[in-house]
């Protein structure tokens, strides 16, 4: 037997749904209704702090909420402050202070982030709320949704097969990627899981294009050997469709390798192409 679906749909349905986070981004109201919310003097912002303190959790936990959801945080109002626009924000709302840098939470933020907290009573109670007052979707929409998902799981299940010979989490995030595509949603990728790609390494140390197309090859050779010294195996790798229509395999080099690729650079390279802050310049 088929099991019964609820009439109203899991408060969860908003962590997993960048879409259903949308379609309620803009009922702030119900901060207030939940919870008492407290603001800075100029009745707009919070700091990550306040926004802690307001779903009870500890300060860290909203700010690697941020770090997994930084751009649909950042479309929904959050910012970093500095400089001169720091100073002059301190002198009117809070004590002034040697911080180089403050983020700052509109109240859109703040409910974006209560779609997103999983370890949170108030946010559990804030996204029910919402679900309460929104109007349910069409039985269209939830046969369409259904649909969706079973293609998603079909396509997994060709990714299962891919175990044992693709990176495991070059793989993950690919599974993820399927996920977001059938849904017609922005896939949502643990930050150690994301990508990470030689030239964009090297064009963040400032290296020209010239410059990259030049070593990237010898610095992938030479990341995977220490990867394989320190570890005691090669890197995983991955398939990538070249323009021509071949396939070739290559390192699938994510962020969690970061720390091998700094070792690389400071071994071979830095060096050779010293950093704008070496020379002096910005940091």
């Amino acid at each position: 037997m088929s099991p019964i679906m609820p009439d109203q749909p899991s408060e969860l349905v908003l962590t997993e749904s960048r879409t259903m986070r949308a379609q309620t981004a803009g009922r702030v109201d119900v901060l207030d209704k939940v919870k008492a919310l407290s603001l800075l003097p100029d009745g707009v912002h919070a700091t990550t702090d306040i926004v802690a303190s307001y779903y009870e959790v500890e300060q860290d936990v909203i700010e690697k909420v941020v770090q997994r959801h930084r751009d649909e945080l950042t479309h929904n109002g959050y910012r970093v402050i500095r400089g001169a626009e720091l100073r002059e924000f301190e002198t009117d709302n809070l004590s002034v202070s040697k911080r180089r840098a403050l983020a700052l939470f509109s109240r859109r933020t703040i409910l974006n982030v209560g779609q997103l907290l999983t370890d949170s009573d108030v946010a559990r109670r804030v996204r029910t709320y919402l679900l309460e007052v929104e109007e349910s979707a069409t039985e269209a929409q939830r046969s369409s949704a259904v649909e969706q998902l079973v293609i998603a799981e079909a396509r997994m299940r060709v990714l299962k097969v891919a175990e044992g010979i693709v990176d495991t989490a070059w793989l993950e995030a690919k599974a993820r990627l399927v996920a977001a595509k059938a849904l017609g949603e922005e896939p949502e990728l643990d930050p150690q899981g994301v990508p990470l790609y030689v030239p964009d390494f090297l064009k963040e140390k400032g290296l020209t294009r010239r410059d990259i197309a030049s070593v990237q090859s010898w610095f992938g050779r030479r990341a995977a050997a220490l990867w394989e010294v320190e570890h005691g195996e090669k890197p995983g790798k991955r398939q990538t469709d070249l323009p021509n229509g071949s396939v070739r395999e290559t390192y699938a080099w994510c962020e969690r390798h970061r720390p091998v690729f700094e070792e690389t650079w400071n071994r071979f390279y830095a060096d050779q192409f010293p950093t704008q802050g070496e020379l002096g310049g910005a940091a």
